[in-house]
């Protein structure tokens, strides 16, 4: 019987009663919290849920995105046995067929990827694809893989278990209200105001699909999704379509296929999509659909017809238009929101939900109840995004690609198109003038390289791109002469107050508490002792630090340090990203170009690495940070951005008799990559700790303060087993592969491991990676060079050689890492 009473108050309220709402409310009610009230406005699964294709692929771009669909897949398989109610969910697995050559590449990395992830996966030849899809022509077809942990589930009955192995627990599940306000005291949740009355709640969940945006602007929370059309249809039935039928992917065709009541269920990503519900979404939109729309559907039902010619023949009995919420990435939003505390959002599953429902609504059930998130959720973190990023034209504007994503070729490197340019810095327009390439990273626009000639574009492939060369040349130039490259999207942190010492120094592993005008590189660990962020701590004042991260790190490191540092402390923060350029002035020669534009005393006595100071450079005044991240002389000069332009054409000016070119990022990634420096979200990650990754350099151990992580770094010390695990570079002994990052490392002919970051070490003449190893004993010197390793690039295995310390020393510079 469906509950109607609205109680005054809850522990925990969850807005949105569809398959990700109710997988919330099961997993913290399985956590022992049983205060739960989930409000839906409907009934349950009457938005999105409902007319979901249900399919359920294991693998994902991170191992802790599969870990996630892993763990779904094992809930599905167990909760009908727990809760009576069935889910539909039959382990029928899947089968991903390549029409070219490039695809069937894509296939074979994608299967060492599976390896490396420990998902299930055959690589298969056409006439064996037939064997297990045999309704399909595949005169066409180079290949396919076949991944027997796959599997579909029925999206309503699923919602349904889950919304009963939540009422068993105590959840109150109530239909039939909407939710009309937030309510919040400061930055702070206090509930929710419905059509029948209020809540007060501790913690608000918006679980609300379509409708997250508009829930997340009651309270002033950026929740950056749009809808967009997605299309499928039902036939009639097929001769040779059975229930065992495993899910068919056809990337090419942009399809996929799924046994329904012995027809098939066929729908697809087409490369351009129609965004919907513009303005708003209507609040009864309940267990509709948009009208047929067979001219869009058009390019994926000739795809179909090539794979299956017997739907020539064959009635339709449904055409399912269902909208469904996109991310500007294509991954979905999950935990707290930076503007406002404990509430929090899983929202905007892009066509994902159902394969991702159960292990994201655990994910985030645990970030609720522990504080924390307990694993690495960086793709799927809402803090991965700024205001800016909720736009709603330019949500519009950038869905329309994001949808084709699913099936579009996901090329090394490969930059979205749309909506751009986003973020400009102060030199975009001359470096445009100069053939940069750019990419964008928080929408920023970044020059990737500088292309020889006007128009050059990206040429996409897995081998060498077309880029290589010109990209070797900026390489070669900071090692051996002078680059400058424009990194003004590194974001800047500005911690001012008479408490941001002591503040800092208990949240950071490194010690901050150090003389003004040094600088200092430490990491934000978690406390099991994991990366939460790593970064550069410049002291300017006595109370006064500037903070340099990562350009996609600004809103989570902004609010991992509001979250830790103690209320009542004299500390403020302020992002200044947009008020400072950062010029990396780099190379051999950067000494004697810097010198010509300053008066400033730039030698080793003076200006030791680890310093920072302001000089005049030409007219203007800037800081010098002498710091680099490609392992070489160098300083990363931050500049007022009004005084960019003239500090750029000053250095370039004087760097003409020594060669300086521009360099791009693509160049920059190289050379930190050859030197061995960690990045984070590849290599550094909150479940690897400083240990692991060769940082513990970076960790004060002995300050006067404890810093957080501090405990769990001193149990993983005396863990026998902790260095089981590593970062270690390796470099391939054949100097022709193209590594890219994702492939599986094997040892002894065994996969180990798995390439978190790779690219061309121009210098040492052979594409180097930086790899994360799990291996059943110690990683230590010994034990790398007792055995034999090798990369799986595509299929093809490649020995490597692996070092613990990096196999290139510059010329005496200390770097960032050491």
């Amino acid at each position: 019987m469906a509950e109607t009473k609205l109680p005054g108050s809850a522990q925990y309220v969850i807005i949105g009663g569809g398959i990700v709402g109710c997988s919330v409310a099961y997993h913290v009610a399985k956590m022992g919290h049983t205060d739960i009230v989930l409000l839906e406005q409907g009934q349950l699964s009457c938005g999105t849920t409902w007319h979901a294709a249900g399919l359920v692929g294991q693998l994902r771009s991170t191992p802790a995105m599969t870990n996630l669909i892993r763990y779904s897949t094992h809930l599905y398989s167990e909760l009908e046995a727990e809760t009576g109610l069935a889910t539909g969910w039959k382990e029928c697995g899947s089968v991903t067929v390549a029409r070219s050559d490039e695809r069937m590449t894509m296939l074979l990395r994608t299967a060492a990827a599976a390896r490396a992830q420990g998902v299930e996966v055959e690589v298969i030849t056409p006439a064996e694809a037939a064997d297990k899809w045999p309704v399909m022509q595949v005169d066409d077809l180079k290949g396919g893989l076949w991944m027997p942990g796959d599997g579909k589930a029925n999206p309503t009955d699923l919602t349904q278990s889950l919304a009963k192995g939540a009422r068993l627990r105590g959840a109150r599940v109530i239909e039939g209200i909407q939710v009309t306000d937030i309510l919040t005291r400061g930055d702070r949740i206090t509930g929710v105001v419905t059509d029948k009355g209020c809540i007060e709640a501790e913690v608000v969940v918006n679980c609300a699909g379509q409708w997250a945006r508009q829930i997340g602007k009651m309270c002033g929370a950026n929740v950056p999704l749009h809808s967009a059309e997605h299309m499928y249809i039902v036939t009639e039935q097929i001769e040779g379509v059975n229930p065992d039928l495993p899910v068919l992917r056809d990337p090419d065709g942009y399809i996929y296929f799924k046994e329904e009541t012995g027809g098939l269920v066929m729908g697809g990503f087409e490369p351009e999509a129609k965004p919907w519900g513009m303005k708003v979404i209507p609040d009864n939109f309940f267990f509709q659909l948009l009208p047929d729309d067979w001219d869009q559907f058009e390019i994926l039902m000739e795809n179909a017809l090539v794979r299956v010619p017997q739907m020539g023949n064959t009635g339709v009995r449904e055409f399912y238009n269902g909208p469904e919420s996109f991310t500007p990435d294509n991954n979905y939003l999950l935990g707290e929101t930076p503007e406002v505390k404990n509430f929090f959002v899983g929202a905007g599953f892009n066509s994902m939900g159902i394969a991702s429902a159960g292990g994201a609504g655990k994910a985030l059930a645990e970030w609720i109840v522990e504080g924390a998130p307990t694993m690495d959720l960086f793709a799927v973190d809402i803090r991965r995004f700024a205001d800016f990023n909720n736009n709603p034209t330019w949500l519009h504007d950038r869905v329309k690609e994001v949808l084709g994503l699913h099936y579009a070729m996901p090329w090394p490197n490969r930059e979205l198109d749309s909506a751009r340019p986003f973020r400009r810095s102060a030199l975009y327009d001359r470096l445009a003038a100069k053939n940069a390439v750019f990419g964008s990273k928080m929408g920023w626009e970044r020059a990737n390289y500088f292309a020889t000639s006007p128009g050059n574009q990206t040429e996409y492939g897995f081998g060498r791109q077309n880029w290589h060369e010109t990209v070797g040349e900026e390489h070669k130039a900071a090692r051996e002469g002078v680059a400058l490259f424009d990194q003004s999207s590194f974001a800047k942190l500005l911690v001012q107050g008479r408490d941001a010492c002591d503040q800092l120094n208990r949240i950071c592993a490194g010690n901050i508490d150090i003389e003004i005008g040094r600088t200092v590189y430490t990491g934000l660990l978690n406390k099991r002792g994991g990366y939460e962020s790593d970064l550069t701590a410049l002291r300017l004042k006595q109370d006064e630090y500037l903070l340099i991260t990562g350009s996609a790190q600004a809103v989570r490191d902004a609010d991992w340090l509001r979250n830790n540092v103690d209320p009542e402390a004299h500390v403020f923060l302020t992002d200044v990203t947009g008020a400072w350029s950062v010029l990396a002035l780099m190379g051999p020669a950067s000494r004697d170009v810097l010198a010509k534009v300053t008066q400033s005393d730039l030698s080793n006595e003076a200006f030791p690495f680890g310093t920072v100071r302001k000089i005049d450079l030409g007219y203007a005044a800037v800081l010098a940070n002498r710091m680099t991240y490609v392992g070489e002389l160098g300083w990363e000069l931050i500049v007022p951005v009004e005084f960019t332009v003239g500090v750029y054409e000053d250095l370039m000016q004087a760097g003409q008799a020594h060669g300086i070119r521009d360099a791009g990022y693509y160049a920059l990634e190289g050379l930190r990559i050859e030197k061995g420096f960690r990045a984070w979200s590849r290599e550094l990650t909150p479940d690897i700790t400083p240990l692991q990754a060769g940082l513990s350099f970076a960790v004060d151990f002995e300050k006067t303060c404890d810093f957080i992580g501090k405990d769990a770094l001193l149990a993983a010390k005396s863990d026998p087993e902790h260095l089981n695990t590593r970062i270690v570079q390796m470099v391939l002994k054949d100097s022709s592969p193209q590594l890219w990052g994702g492939e599986s490392v094997l040892c002894n002919g065994t996969v180990i491991g798995e390439v978190r970051s790779a690219a061309y070490g121009h210098t040492l003449g052979a594409s180097t990676a930086l790899v994360q190893l799990n291996a059943p004993q110690n990683v230590t010197a010994e034990y790398l060079s007792a055995n034999d390793w090798e990369i799986d690039l595509a299929g093809v295995r490649h020995p490597a050689t692996p070092y613990l310390r990096t196999p290139y020393d510059p010329r005496g510079e200390r770097a960032r890492f050491g």
